[in-house]
């Protein structure tokens, strides 16, 4: 340096980070006596910190010369400390006076090199010079710049220019010797041995090699520090001495950790058995005779006591355990008596996960020394200044420095915290080294900090005083003075939060806080907390740690969440509560309802294992009843929860607002009340629109709390958070911003949008929450308990009744916010807020909309809700909110005449060009029946046909004979029945996908939806009952038996398996079949079921779930039972159910000779004997029933008492019923064949309904009926009237026949023609119809459709006889998807494929054999009526409209006129002449443009119709589509495939089109947001730059800031990107049961979609796609290098796939297969790393554990592996998920799971995390 320094170059001293470069320096210029000017660089320094800064005195602007300049002119020596930090244009600055020595300054001088100012002065004078304002530069001018060799560690490169005019000296680290040498004298008392190995062991790690591993430099300047403390502890494991300064096991990832261990065991520095650890602090005590405050401590060690001297600080010492709210526990004590260790030499820094207790130590540890604590938090964008010295004015204008709370601590001898060390940029705290390192500072303002002996000893040469020294602006550093750093931990291998490097290790000995462990998190918990219930703490605590202790990353995110500070939160909440559910607080803290679906049901496995269980208690519903909020006597209560009202002043500012109560948000604000009351601040999480600030402000109304409001940006800076400044008359002014007013007013602080400010910014909240403190910029600083006032000006003091509730969006997709909650979470107490539960939504609607129909509210309530739950799977991106649905009522509460669906557009046409979205928003409106896209002509009713005439059939005599009245008594007799029972049964609840099907078209069905059948199941009954409003449908499914029922109008079925109770008969093969009857009141929600061949009747409670036998008294025994090869027929009973309503039925055999009445109320039986065998019943009414006789199928009347009373068994009389035809003249009888009715009704017809059946005005009793010869029949004056009644009928052109179904038994037995059971036929008496089924064979298809249609296939047909109008319409039920495989089975129950019953009155129900239910209005009135409603949903489409503007037009309107009449009344379109036209101008017509007044004369307003407007000529589309099709062909050709190839692919690709869609767009948004722009400071021009106001008043140029994109970070690694590998199974078993699942061809689904997904993504996200089977375990399939650019491509390894699976041996290399994927892919470097692994769960054939796999896919934590098990045999894939950790391993029971499951991993993990 001497040697530079003769030769007057400039030096520059370039090594590894630490103090030496600059000690030497500092050494040399000592020795020779030179001055200095010292300037650390940071990334802020500008141009004006190294020439002249202006500055403003009595109101003018001077230049102030700054270091450079100074160092020049007076010939010192100029020392720029580093220069890597120094933003690349400001060092050129100096080239000129590095090379030349000369620099124009700003002032308008001119320094000049010493020669050429001494040539000039020989010619001129030195006035002269000063004239024209030269100045010399001396010639001892020298400048030492130390600085980092820049590719090794991070910063900007040296410009080319600049390093070429500085001699550059690696100053490595001392030579070993000369370093041994000197710790020997530092640690007298330890072994020499030890320090040796010690020195290597840093060596070691300071080499190349280690750096090559990655591996930051060891800080070998530390080592005497941590000798130093062995000195005193020689006992102390040396091992735990290198972690203080060395954190590796924090520091590096695993493979870092193995070196370090290994060279620790080289250098024998594994802990033995003598070494110890300190275990607590026993005392302290103050130190009374020394100058400076310090301290003895003693310290316990290993049954040792050792005292040390420490430094103190100026406050009274507290004994260690003194401090009140501090819990003593192991851990911590250890930690404090190591912390005290590490305070004797050096700073410390506090590394530790957020919330567990930092602060609270770090106080601790002060309040023992007696020192006061300066609380600093740290941010983001912190600059070197706001670090240091701030500029302020004045009161007269003039610019000051401020000195920082930092500087002023390090005067005054406080602890510092620096809290958050780890946000801040590494460049800004270099600042600080010099500090740190020396305790020496230059500050802006030209003061300097010397370290306490130095300043003595300046202060004795020169013989001065401290005023004296303070003048010329020396002062000295406290020698108390210390600094805590507080950080969380690095982020292994992360590109951002790797905070801890080189440089960083050499300014403080580090401690690591671990979190507690369990045994002490519960002490801590429950002394902080003294009442809180034991059961739920222990619960509580194994849930978290065993959330920490795994490696999952999904589940230590989700421990981040329960720190030690949320646990304590939830305690106190318990404490107060004590009934409060544990798991609702668990999913509360964690923000469950917000977290990506892997982690969450990672999160409820976790739970479910913890036995932490969703409260049981709650089964009914809470109303709102017992929410109410009500207000007396001040006080408000909301549930259960009061609180007192707020007395306040400010009236306005309490937010007051329309506010519907509802059940959900009356439940959010008890939960917030409960904390409010507790002291907590709130956090608010939801959805947008969900009415989070509708809350909040309905909230503090009813508190009658005051508001302060404050709405965060992108923009929004600490500064605009705090204050405002702002310049009035050339003084600087603060104004406080709301969050400083709230503060001192006591006023509650709503911060809105949280999640759009940086993170960086918000977490300044944190000590304003967390302890209460905060500085603003004006130098005013918040303090929370006044007692820390005591006398200080510039202090805020937090009013107590100051809260803060924050409001933000959830995290990640599609909001893209910053993760407000991920930062600060913990701090608040969270509340995720949802929309309202349909119940309560539809409530709040009906507030808004009181005019609005209600199916049309409760429509948009269920479409809206099942949008969201699409947006929580994943489905769809954006999640509809209440908002949106209360805006669509509003609409239409305004202008009713509106229709819903163009309404709802309002909503919807923001994904009108997104074609996927609108799909899936189309069908889910539709299935709501919300007629969106529908045109108002689009109604397809069916065709009505004319009824024939109607003919006299005769007359029905009954028991009129020849020989007078012919009546037969039948016996009676009355028996009580057996019960057995009740079992109880399960009844399994499945939900209903009801879909409306007006949504499109309207037609006569209203709704379906589907049964979950199997495909064997056969439907053999349906029944309704309708109870108050109520319609219960019931329908009953064989083989096996099963019934299912529902509540037409819900949202569940459910459904009861009765296989194995009914009893199997020993028949020929047994076909049961069962029928139905619902009872009604008293016993509603009952049912029978009635076998029909066994005679079982079984009642059925389904509300209290029991099932009980009836047993019927036997009649007479059956000789013998049938055997299966007997060749007679199986008996059939039968149950009569019209009167199941009053709760009795009738049951009879074929062929039988009595009737069974079973009372069921009652529970007795009545059975009458006949004379004769029945073939059929019907119950016509109560006490009258028509019996058909076999055989000859003759009609009888059986009349009974209304009741028969038991103790005189009432007689019943049996009539004989005639047919008399009209007599035809000549007494000719014809002989007619008896027909049996199919269905009777069992009550008459209205008489206005009968009047205009018959067409003549008639009241009297009557039936109605049909049979297979007439379309229908009315009986007038049947069953009451004895006299003969006339028969009216409608007769069928042909009579249906009977297909007669061939059953040939076993051994050729005879044959034999059943008819079906069930006839499918229904009076609708209310509307005037019968109602029934027909085969398509009955219909008469060619007047239905026109010629050129084919009929469609269909399950039946139903038949509507419409005896009001006299028409005949047939509508097609459409086929049922699947149809079981017993045909012959199906046809002894039904001729058709479906069945049929009354519903509602107007309508009918049927099912088809494939289990699909469908509702149908038939009834005309209430058609029109629906119709009219469908109408008004739509809107009338094509309404005149017409726009009437009342002004005057403008000049060309000659006066007003009425035009010339036109004598033929012609239209006239415009032409300023005629009058009633139809668009004139002046003239009056309609619509004309300024014309007198409207006259129509009749004529059609002309206007193009909607329909002309929509429809595209059919050229145009006809182009449009040769278009297309000459482009793909175009294309297929480019890239040589095939047509037939393109189909093949398209059948893979569309298959997943829409989840590859949603995934491109959620990694467009990624990209997006990470290329978002930033702030760019230090602009000349732009935005004026609020913290620069001070600097645009002395007129700096550089004060602005402007958006551009942000340069990387200086040595921030590249963004590397993220690694995907996908392992399919391609094994034998996926082509062998692609056949049951289709499994192979999904998994072809999820290779293409990951293919195509990811294309043109390459340089974000690499993957490759191997296979294994039982050939190999690592068969390439889409390698790294060559990924598939097109279709083409991307076939053929489909093809490859699918050849594979073909043709491989069989075998299972699974396992192998994710180990080899999990180890090759962490050889390349990526940013995270992914494998996921698709198998069919075989392991156990193969004889593979399970728990191997779990161990393999967990292996290496860096490595996310994710297993999707394809639908295997049985329940394998389930059990083995069971054994795989949670959120890892997903079973795709249905393969078109897959890719939804691909999408779902991707956006919850890679994508959380771009």
């Amino acid at each position: 340096m001497m040697q530079k320094d003769l030769l007057g170059q400039d030096v520059f001293l370039i090594g590894p980070p630490g103090p030496l470069r600059r000690s030497i320096a500092m050494q040399y210029l000592e020795l020779t006596k030179r001055e200095v000017e010292y300037i650390a660089l940071s990334r802020d320094t500008t141009e004006s910190d190294l020439k002249q800064r202006r500055e403003i005195r009595a109101g003018t602007a001077f230049y102030i010369d700054q270091c450079a300049v100074r160092a020049a002119t007076e010939g010192r020596t100029l020392i720029l400390e580093g220069l890597e930090k120094a933003e690349r244009n400001v060092l050129p600055v100096l080239n000129n006076l590095l090379e030349n020595r000369e620099m124009q300054l700003e002032d308008g001088r001119f320094l000049m090199s010493s020669e050429r100012y001494d040539k000039l002065l020989q010619d001129h004078t030195k006035t002269e010079l000063d004239a024209w304002k030269i100045v010399r530069v001396s010639e001892n001018f020298r400048v030492i710049a130390l600085g980092l060799p820049v590719p090794k560690y991070s910063g900007n490169p040296l410009d080319p220019p600049l390093r070429s005019r500085f001699q550059a000296r690696d100053i490595y680290y001392l030579p070993f010797k000369d370093q041994l040498k000197l710790l020997y004298s530092v640690g007298a008392s330890v072994s020499a041995e030890k320090i040796s190995q010690l020195l290597s062991f840093a060596t070691t790690l300071c080499s190349q090699e280690s750096s090559t591993l990655g591996l930051p430099d060891f800080p070998l300047d530390s080592l005497p520090a941590a000798v130093q403390i062995l000195d005193s502890f020689p006992m102390m494991s040396i091992k735990h001495a290198i972690q203080w300064l060395y954190p590796y096991t924090i520091l590096l990832g695993h493979e870092g950790k193995m070196a370090v261990e290994g060279v620790l065991k080289r250098f024998e520095l594994q802990d033995s058995d003598s070494s110890m650890l300190p275990k607590e602090v026993v005392r302290v005590e103050r130190l009374v005779d020394s100058p400076a405050p310090q301290a003895a401590v003693t310290v316990q060690i290993a049954e040792k006591e050792v005292t040390i001297q420490v430094p103190a600080g100026t406050r009274p010492i507290n004994q260690p355990c003194a401090s009140d709210h501090f819990i003593q526990t192991l851990s911590h004590k250890q930690l404090l008596a190591e912390m005290m260790q590490s305070h004797m030499v050096k700073d410390i820094c506090l590394i530790g996960g957020k919330g567990c207790g930092k602060t609270v130590i770090a106080k601790n540890f002060a309040d023992n020394l007696g020192y006061n604590i300066e609380p600093i938090m740290l941010y983001q964008d912190m600059t070197a200044r706001d670090l240091l010295q701030q500029r302020y004015t004045l009161p007269n204008g003039d610019t000051a420095w401020r000195s920082s709370p930092l500087v002023n601590a390090a005067l005054e001898g406080k602890l510092v915290l620096l809290d958050g060390i780890h946000r801040v940029n590494a460049g800004t705290l270099a600042v600080l080294q010099r500090l740190i390192h020396d305790r020496e500072l230059s500050l802006y303002d030209g003061s300097r900090l010397l370290r306490e002996d130095r300043y003595m000893r300046l202060k004795e040469e020169l013989q001065l005083s401290d005023e004296q020294l303070q003048k010329r602006s020396i002062f000295p550093v406290h020698p108390s003075f210390r600094i805590i750093a507080l950080a969380e931990p690095p982020v292994i291998g992360s590109t951002t939060q790797q905070w801890l490097g080189p440089e960083f290790l050499t300014m403080f000995l580090f401690h690591y806080m671990k979190p507690l462990v369990k045994s002490e998190e519960i002490q801590v918990i429950k002394e902080m907390v003294p009442n809180i219930p034991q059961e739920a703490l222990d619960r509580l605590l194994s849930f978290t740690h065993k959330l920490r202790e795994t490696q999952d990353p999904t589940a230590q995110s989700l421990a981040a969440s329960l720190s030690t500070r949320q646990l304590l939160r939830i305690s106190r909440r318990l404490s107060q509560y004590p009934n409060e559910n544990l798991h609702s607080a668990v999913t509360k803290a964690c923000l469950s309802r917000f977290l990506p679906s892997l982690a969450r049901s990672a999160l409820e496995k976790n739970l479910a294992d913890a036995e932490i269980e969703i409260s049981t208690d709650n089964h009914q519903e809470p109303e709102l009843e017992n929410y109410k909020c009500e207000i007396a006597s001040g006080n408000l209560r909301i549930g259960a929860i009061s609180a007192p009202i707020y007395n306040t002043h400010e009236k306005m500012k309490v937010p007051d607002v329309l506010f519907y109560d509802n059940l959900q948000h009356m439940i959010v604000m008890e939960d917030m009340l409960k904390d409010f009351l507790l002291g907590e601040h709130l956090l608010l999480v939801g959805n947008q629109g969900v009415g989070k600030n509708k809350i909040v402000d309905r909230f503090l109304h009813l508190l009658n709390r005051p508001r302060e409001y404050i709405q965060l940006h992108r923009d929004t800076t600490v500064q605009t958070l705090t204050l405002q400044p702002s310049v009035k008359d050339g003084l600087i002014v603060y104004e406080d911003s709301p969050l400083v007013k709230a503060v001192k007013l006591g006023h509650v602080l709503v911060v809105d949008e949280a999640d759009k400010a940086p993170t960086n910014v918000t977490c300044i909240l944190k000590t304003l929450v967390e302890n209460g403190e905060m500085i603003l910029a004006d130098g005013r600083r918040i303090v929370a308990n006044s007692a820390n006032v005591n006398g200080r000006e510039n202090v805020i003091v937090i009013h107590p009744d100051f809260r803060m509730i924050v409001l933000a969006n959830r995290p990640g997709f599609p909001f893209l916010g910053n993760d407000f909650f991920g930062t600060l979470g913990d701090i608040f107490s969270c509340h995720a807020v949802d929309n309202p539960k349909p119940h309560s939504e539809l409530e709040m609607l009906r507030q808004y909309g009181p005019n609005v129909p209600k199916p049309i509210l409760e429509k948009l309530v269920a479409a809206f809700g099942e949008l969201r739950s699409l947006a929580d799977q994943g489905i769809i991106n954006y999640p509809y909110s209440t908002r949106e649905v209360v805006n669509i009522v509003k609409h239409l509460q305004k202008f009713p005449t509106e229709g819903l669906s163009s309404v709802v557009r309002n909503v919807f046409d923001f994904d009108s060009y997104n074609n996927d979205m609108r799909e899936i928003l189309i069908n889910t409106l539709h299935k709501y029946g919300i007629p969106i896209g529908a045109k108002p002509t689009s109604v397809q009713l069916a065709k009505e046909l004319p009824l024939p005439e109607q003919t006299f059939m005769g007359y029905w005599t009954i028991g009129q004979s020849r020989n007078g009245i012919q009546k037969l008594l039948c016996p009676a007799e009355t028996h009580h029945i057996d019960i057995k029972g009740p079992a109880l049964i399960n009844i399994q609840e499945y939900p209903i996908e009801r879909y409306e099907e007006r949504s499109q078209t309207f037609t006569e069905e209203c709704a379906s939806w589907k049964l979950p059948l199997d495909e064997i199941n056969l439907i053999c009954d349906i029944a309704t009952s309708s109870e108050n409003e109520e319609n219960t449908l019931y329908v009953v499914a064989c083989n096996p038996i099963t019934l299912y029922f529902m509540n037409m109008a819900g949202k569940s079925g459910y459904l009861v398996d009765f296989s194995d109770i009914f009893p199997r008969t020993a028949g020929r093969v047994w076909h049961p079949f069962v029928t139905v009857a619902p009872l009604g009141n008293p016993l509603k929600d009952q049912v029978i079921l009635h076998e029909q061949q066994s005679n079982v009747i079984l009642l059925l409670d389904t509300t209290g779930q029991a099932l009980r036998r009836l047993i019927l008294p036997s009649e007479e025994v059956p000789s013998k039972k049938p055997s299966w090869w007997s060749k007679e027929d199986t008996e059939t009973y039968k149950m009569c159910k019209e009167f199941s309503h009053k709760n009795w039925l009738v049951f009879y055999k074929e062929n039988g000779n009595n009737l069974t009445v079973l009372d069921v109320l009652e529970g007795r039986t009545h059975t009458i004997s006949l004379p004769i065998n029945l073939k059929t019943v019907f119950l016509v009414a109560e006490d009258k029933w028509l019996l058909v006789e076999d055989k000859t199928n003759q009609k009888y009347l059986l009349t009974k008492p209304a009741h028969i009373e038991s103790e005189d068994s009432g007689v019943c009389q049996l009539y004989m019923l005639k047919e008399e035809p009209p007599s035809s003249g000549f007494g000719v009888i014809q002989e007619t064949d008896l027909s049996i009715p199919h269905k009777i009704s069992s009550d008459q017809l209205s008489s206005e309904n009968l009047s205009s059946a018959v067409g003549q005005k008639i009241a009297s009793p009557n039936r109605i009926l049909s049979d297979k010869n007439s379309y229908a029949t009315v009986v007038i004056g049947f069953p009451d009237l004895m006299s003969p009644s006339e028969v009216y009928s409608w007769k069928r052109p042909s009579s249906l026949h009977k297909p007669s179904v061939t059953d040939t038994t076993f051994y050729g037995g005879k044959k034999k023609s059943e008819t079906p059971k069930q006839s499918n036929c229904v009076t609708l008496l209310d509307t005037n119809q019968i109602v029934r089924i027909l085969p398509p064979g009955e219909v008469p298809l060619k007047d239905i459709y026109p010629k050129d249609v084919t009929p469609p296939q269909t399950a039946g047909y139903i038949e509507i006889t419409d005896l009001q109008s006299k028409k005949l319409r047939y509508i097609p039920i459409p086929r049922s998807e699947s149809l079981s495989p017993y045909t012959t089975w199906l046809s002894t129950i039904s001729d058709t494929d479906a069945l049929l019953a009354e519903w509602d009155k107007g309508g009918v129900v049927t099912v088809d054999m494939g289990g699909h239910i469908r509702l149908w209005e038939t009834g005309l009135e209430h058609l029109q009526r629906s119709l009219m409603e469908w109408r008004n949903m739509i809107g009338q489409g094509d309404r005149q409209m017409q726009i009437t503007i009342h002004r005057d037009s403008g000049k060309d309107v000659s006066s007003p006129k009425h035009g010339k009449e036109d004598p033929d009344n012609m239209p006239h379109v415009g032409g300023n002449t005629w009058a009633g036209g139809t668009g004139g101008r002046d003239t009056a017509g309609l619509g004309g443009k300024g014309g007198p007044y409207r006259l129509d004369a009749g004529h059609t307003v002309y206007q193009v119709s909607e329909a002309e407007k929509d429809a595209v000529p059919e050229e145009v589309k006809r182009a449009a589509r040769e278009m297309g099709q000459k482009a793909f062909q175009q294309r297929l050709k480019e890239i040589q495939m095939s047509e037939y190839d393109a189909t093949t692919y398209e059948r893979f690709s569309g298959a997943v089109r829409r989840q590859v869609h949603s995934l491109r767009v959620i990694l467009d948004n990624l990209q997006a947001k990470g290329k978002e722009r930033q702030w760019l400071r230090h602009q000349a021009t732009g935005e004026l730059d609020d913290a620069k106001i001070i600097e645009g008043l002395t007129g700096e140029k550089a004060i602005y800031k402007r958006r551009g994109e942000l340069e990387p970070q200086l040595g921030s690694p590249q963004q590397k990107p993220k690694r995907l590998r996908l392992v399919v199974d391609v094994s034998g078993s996926m082509y062998r049961f692609n056949g049951v699942d289709g499994r192979l061809e999904r998994s072809m689904e999820a290779v293409c979609m990951v293919m195509e997904a990811f294309e043109n993504y390459e340089e974000k996200f690499k993957y490759d796609i191997v296979g294994h089977s039982g050939d190999g375990y690592n068969i390439g399939l889409v390698p790294l290098n060559k990924i598939p650019k097109d279709n083409k491509q991307r076939l053929e390894i489909l093809k490859t796939m699918h050849a594979h699976a073909q043709f491989c041996m069989s075998g299972d290399h699974t396992l192998e297969g994710t180990e080899h994927a999990i180890k090759e892919i962490v050889k390349e470097e990526a940013d995270e790393y992914f494998v996921i692994v698709l198998s069919d769960a075989n392991l156990s054939r193969y004889g593979i554990h399970p728990a191997k796999f779990a161990q393999i896919l967990t292996s290496n934590p860096q490595v996310n592996a994710f297993a999707i098990f394809i639908g295997s045999l049985g329940d394998q894939a389930t059990r083995l998920q069971r054994t795989l950790p949670a959120g890892r391993s997903f079973v795709a029971m249905d393969t078109k799971d897959i890719p939804q499951i691909l999408q779902q991993i991707f956006t919850s993990t890679m994508l959380s995390t771009v």
